[in-house]
């Protein structure tokens, strides 16, 4: 080996020669190392005297080993990987960088503990060549080579382990990020939950087929593929069966589709994960939604550009009406609709809220769950909460005509009420009320503003660049309205996952209902109409609230083209 033992007791002095700590630094180390019994290093840095890197170029030089400051541009051959076992790698917490001459080299952040080398020499067979990294990059670089949760995968074929019959009794709450010695399916559906966790995903896509079985994040809105060890698919029941007991559903039922809750809790704060489970041609397929408890959201955080931020501000405080919230699935329109509530919480106000499934629990806030199944459904709950005498109500969709209209004769009648509804942009909201079922007048007489709203993904501000060569056609087109603004586009690194994007905002259609709005709703008159008297007022569309973004430098246009292109012409 390269690695000499004698050398291990040089690295205070040898800081002492770079000048990068005084003796003294070095004696106050030494003694908290006496009590602590720590290695060295991790003592000068916990004490700030100095840093990560600069202990690893150190070491680095005192030992003649090599110092890999970044493991991802590394390449590592498949070849080699299949010959060192993840499991191997996981336990001694190394990463086997190449094989020359029977000779193997490993990365690992401890270049001191000789016994593990030993060890490792012993299992795989070669001579060992050890370089230095730091501990993150070892982890990271396990997980990017061999898979999420491939050290358990390794052990559980290694074990056979089948799933037992008899069923375990399952915590309500139960803790996801401490490490389990023992390989158990349990650890393996810990690992992917955590690793989606820190990926800021917002859903978990488990996705079986013929030759395997799909793991798939959403993030920032759009699905990216977890990379998982092949051999994931012989657990693919296993690892469905467990998920189906930690939300506390019917493992023996695989005909028919499921929803559960799973409550968790990592260091980070306790996680309300929602399962669905639904039967395909090649096995079960879920679906795993993540609620952070961060997600909730002020209004100063949505996105809303000051003057709109103002109108929704004096809405909101409005004693009655209706106010819609706009938007296909997966909008953000629940995330507005609680930073409303939010807004209004107050021991003055009666806040009660009719929802599927309630998402977030807001303290002083009266929550009801619909259950369709013993006929509690929105309209049954709306009329019995209103009994109750709230201030403030909101419902989480309007779906049918009973529940529109009695929404609409609460808003007439002393209520502020917040709702949502699944349309294409704000003025859409309008006619879509009248083809439910509502009168017209009642429509014109209850609501008071509706907010029509995408999310558009943020670019990555460590990353994005300056757009050179603009497209033509409408492309074109967005930047002469800019003339002479900076626009950005996304160019990909490892801190937004290449996708150049991290993070989201809202952007925003407002409509609000006025009294020439009005006249319009009771003629009837058709959605364009609607939607022309509001842009002749000022209404910014969707797609021009989204350029002004973009002119901020905050997004790109190809994501405004993505999220919410324009239906008629620019207007510049």
């Amino acid at each position: 080996m390269t690695v000499h033992k004698k050398k291990q007791f040089l690295l205070g002095e040898a800081l002492i020669q770079h000048k990068m700590m005084s003796r003294e630094q070095l004696e106050e180390a030494l003694k908290q190392q006496q009590k602590t019994k720590e290695y060295l290093g991790q003592i000068l840095i916990r004490m700030g005297i100095v840093s990560e890197p600069q202990i690893f170029q150190i070491l680095s030089e005192q030992l003649g080993i090599r110092y890999i400051k970044n493991l991802k541009e590394v390449t590592i051959s498949a070849e080699l990987l299949k010959r060192i076992p993840a499991k191997l790698a996981s336990h001694y917490q190394f990463l086997p960088v190449e094989l020359i001459n029977q000779r193997l080299t490993i990365c690992v952040s401890n270049p001191l503990n000789f016994r593990a080398f030993d060890e490792i020499r012993a299992l795989v067979g070669y001579e060992i060549e050890v370089a230095i990294t730091d501990p993150r990059g070892i982890e990271e670089a396990i997980k990017e080579h061999y898979g999420i949760g491939a050290s358990v995968l390794d052990k559980l074929t290694a074990k056979e382990e089948q799933f037992p019959s008899a069923v375990p009794v399952v915590n309500l709450v139960e803790t996801i990020d401490a490490k389990n010695e023992d390989a158990s399916v349990t650890d393996l559906v810990n690992q992917f939950l955590m690793d989606a966790y820190n990926c800021g995903a917002s859903d978990i896509h488990l996705e079986p087929s013929q030759d395997g079985f799909a793991i798939r994040y959403r993030i920032d809105g759009i699905l990216q593929h977890a990379k998982v060890p092949s051999q994931i698919k012989r657990f693919q029941m296993n690892i469905i069966s467990r998920i189906k007991i930690m939300a506390g559903l019917d493992i023996a039922e695989k005909r028919l589709p499921q929803d559960g809750r799973i409550l968790v809790k990592t260091k980070a704060g306790e996680l309300d994960l929602r399962v669905s489970v639904i039967p395909s041609h090649h096995g079960e397929a879920v679906v795993i939604r993540i609620l952070r408890p961060g997600m909730l959201l002020d209004l100063e955080r949505l996105g809303f550009e000051s003057k709109d931020l103002a109108f929704i501000r004096k809405a909101i405080q409005k004693p009655t009406g209706i106010i819609l919230l706009t938007g296909p699935t997966g909008s953000g329109k629940t995330t507005t609709l609680y930073a409303f509530l939010r807004e209004l919480n107050s021991t003055e106000r009666k806040i009660i809220t009719i929802e599927d499934p309630i998402e977030y629990q807001i303290t002083e806030v009266l929550q009801i769950q619909v259950q369709p199944k013993i006929g509690l459904t929105f309209a049954t709950c709306l009329r019995h909460a209103l009994r109750h005498d709230p201030d403030v109500m909101m419902i989480g969709e309007i779906r049918d005509q009973d529940t529109a209209q009695i929404a609409s004769r609460a808003a007439l009648t002393g209520h502020l009420v917040f709702s949502t509804l699944h349309t294409r942009d704000a003025a859409g909201a309008i006619t879509r009320l009248v083809d439910i079922g509502v009168e017209p007048y009642l429509v014109a007489s209850s609501v008071e503003v509706v907010v029509a709203q995408r999310l558009i993904r943020l670019l990555c501000r460590g990353c994005k660049r300056a757009l050179t060569e603009p497209k033509k056609g409408i492309y074109k087109e967005f930047l002469d309205i800019y003339d002479g603004k900076t626009f950005y586009e996304p160019a990909g690194c490892e801190r937004c996952r290449k996708t150049g994007y991290q993070g989201r905002i809202a952007i925003q259609e407002i409509l609000g209902v006025d009294d020439e709005v009005r006249e319009l709703i009771v003629r009837n008159v058709s959605t364009l109409e609607i939607r022309e008297n509001a842009i002749k007022k000022g209404m910014k569309q969707l797609y021009e609230n989204g350029l002004a973004k973009a002119a901020q430098g905050i997004t790109s246009i190809d994501e405004i083209l993505r999220v919410a292109p324009p239906e008629r012409q620019i207007r510049s």
